[in-house]
């Protein structure tokens, strides 16, 4: 593999969405989601892909639509559009069982995809998952509450706001689209369903999903095996060396353990 990524297109006249693929011939692969405004080239998915390398694992990881070096705008994607290019990727780039890695929002897109597979009588092709302070409905439930009352008013009526620039990173637009579609694709409020094992992994001194969020996420995977590790002094990137290796250690652990029902 090389570092230079390929394009894959959904469907006529979709973005074409870049992605970077390992070849392996030890099952399962690994399939990496990342988050709101991150790419296939951050830490942590450099990190899966390092560990694919060592054990001679196939490994997939891609841009949404938006982000990185993918094509779209940014302020077009939704929750739904971004978990529809994640399904389409999936099946069209990645063969047998896989072990998919979802940090932030694609801890949400990963339990998306979960769903999609499931309804398409395709949960086989899941071998485990590992959830990373996993955000899921985080639209609703972690930005609108904390937005300013200014904010809210400018999505509602006007379609859009631009969150400035701060000490994390540029501006960037929240739309009413987002947060609509959001509400489409929200989990919470009934159980949860994966059909596989399920490692969750999250930082007590995460500021942007609160650990007691992936709590509430564990007692909704009640039918799943699932096992949830709370890193006292972890953050929400959980990118530093002994947060990766948790990572490995998650991804071991996950193989050969019973799916649920």
């Amino acid at each position: 593999m090389t570092d230079t990524a390929a394009f894959f297109s959904p469907s006529p006249g979709a973005p074409r969405l870049a992605y970077l693929a390992r070849a392996g011939n030890v099952p399962p692969g690994l399939f990496w989601l990342g988050g709101f405004r991150s790419d296939m080239r951050g830490s942590k998915a450099q990190f899966l892909d390092s560990l694919a390398e060592a054990q001679s694992r196939p490994c997939l990881r891609f841009d949404y639509s938006g982000h990185g070096k993918s094509d779209g705008a940014f302020a077009d994607g939704t929750i739904g559009k971004w978990a529809a290019q994640a399904l389409a990727v999936f099946r069209a780039l990645t063969r047998g069982p896989q072990i998919v890695v979802g940090s932030s929002m694609g801890g949400w897109i990963a339990l998306l995809l979960a769903r999609a597979l499931a309804d398409a009588g395709e949960s086989a092709r899941l071998a485990g998952m590992v959830l990373i302070a996993p955000a899921v409905d985080f639209t609703e439930e972690l930005i609108w509450p904390r937005l300013p009352e200014e904010a809210r008013r400018a999505i509602v009526a006007e379609g859009r706001w631009t969150r400035p620039a701060d000490a994390y990173g540029e501006a960037y637009p929240l739309t009413r689209a987002l947060f609509e579609d959001g509400k489409v694709n929200s989990l919470f409020g009934r159980e949860i369903r994966t059909h596989c094992p399920v490692a969750i992994l999250q930082g007590m001194e995460d500021p942007d999903v609160p650990w007691r969020h992936a709590m509430r996420l564990m007692e909704s995977l009640a039918s799943d095996p699932a096992t949830i590790a709370l890193i006292k002094d972890g953050d929400h990137r959980l990118s530093r060396p002994q947060d990766l290796a948790a990572l490995a250690r998650a991804i071991e652990t996950l193989e050969g353990q019973p799916r649920g029902g």
